[in-house]
């Protein structure tokens, strides 16, 4: 074997090693914090979104909460303020989880989010860091269930 090849393999194992998960890094997970976390997760999605008691299910979050969606600020109390405002606007709106699953310290929610009983809504996948049994910081990916679809599955 060249040098070249020698050392682009060595290359490679050397990128494939850093990029480890951390919980790989002692070679086991933690199923049962993983279960919390989701289910921490879960409780504050149905409290917020489906209950709309947004002050009561932000107890979850850190002070400090980072939130990556553009349209929703940083921090609880901005967090609290931006929900309460949305659902008197739309009380009728509501977010059925579909599937949700957690892996270390990351919870993810795929949602079908509607503002009215006839809405077709909107697919969502929520991803949720929870540290210490607080959530941290919020991703989403947000796509409108079309009317029709080029294939006969659903996005659900």
């Amino acid at each position: 074997m060249s040098l070249v090849k020698s050392l682009a393999s060595a290359g490679l194992l050397l990128m494939m090693a850093t990029a480890v998960p951390a919980h790989a890094e002692g070679g086991v997970r933690d199923l049962e914090r993983e279960e919390a976390n989701r289910k921490l997760v879960v409780e504050f999605y149905d409290r917020v979104f489906n209950r709309h008691q947004v002050e009561e299910g932000a107890s979850v979050l850190v002070e400090s909460y980072r939130q990556h969606n553009p349209a929703v600020p940083d921090g609880k109390a901005p967090f609290v303020s931006f929900f309460t405002s949305k659902f008197k606007s739309n009380p009728e709106a509501r977010a059925r989880i579909v599937r949700s699953s957690a892996n270390d310290d990351l919870v993810w929610l795929h949602v079908h989010s509607t503002e009215r009983p006839d809405d077709r809504g909107r697919a969502i996948v929520d991803i949720f860091r929870v540290k210490d049994g607080r959530i941290v910081e919020h991703w989403d990916v947000i796509q409108p269930v079309p009317e029709k679809a080029a294939n006969g599955n659903t996005m659900f």
